[in-house]
């Protein structure tokens, strides 16, 4: 409940100061991202049919989209599986096909990160997609509440990370095996960056 009413207070505030609405929404983000760890500790990324909207799998594991899917709901009553499920009813060629569905499925869709990439695309919510030759670094500024993602990781697949410390040495919050856990971006550097987005709660 106070954790609630802390989320609450962030977005009672962002209304009543507009200049700083998405600064609070994407504090309230990363806050909501900072509570997973140590109560998701597995990897989960296995298909399931799940509940909508809303659906899960146990917050005991999950994937790296599950972070940002779960952050949403948390922080903003948002619930990017009903959003991204029915964006694709309506522009399903809008989406990646890579998986070689004819149709959208709303137990797995939200769960994957191109499918996030492309649902923030289209709500305008992209600062920066690396060219085909891509570095390590993005170019930021990086705020609490932010988005990146990898095209390729620790030479797994697309990967994605809530940044929940802007600054000189940003932190993210995100789970590539081993549960949700915070770590310095600047650790991540090997890897192929991929995009940085901005979305909040009025780009739905």
């Amino acid at each position: 409940m106070r954790t609630r009413r802390a989320f609450l207070g962030l977005l009672t505030a962002a209304a009543a100061s507009p200049a700083h609405a998405g600064a609070s929404a994407g504090d309230a983000l990363a806050t909501a991202a900072r509570l997973q760890v140590g109560v998701t500790r597995g990897y989960d990324p296995a298909y399931h049919r799940m509940a909508y909207p809303f659906g899960d799998v146990p917050r005991s594991t999950g994937v790296c989209a599950d972070v940002i899917v779960r952050a949403a709901r948390d922080a903003w009553g948002l619930d990017l599986q009903k959003l991204i499920h029915e964006d694709m009813v309506r522009a399903f060629g809008a989406y990646p096909h890579r998986w070689g569905l004819t149709h959208p499925d709303s137990n797995i869709d939200h769960r994957r990160v191109p499918n996030l990439e492309t649902y923030w695309t289209r709500r305008g919510a992209r600062l920066w997609r690396a060219a085909a030759t891509w570095g390590p670094g993005f170019p930021g500024p990086l705020w609490p509440g932010d988005v990146v993602t990898w095209r390729s990781f620790f030479n797994g697949g697309p990967h994605v990370a809530v940044v929940v410390a802007g600054g000189s040495s940003p932190r993210i919050v995100h789970n590539f095996g081993s549960g949700a856990r915070e770590d310095l971006l600047v650790t991540m550097w090997p890897q192929g960056a991929g995009g940085h987005y901005r979305w909040r709660p009025n780009q739905v």
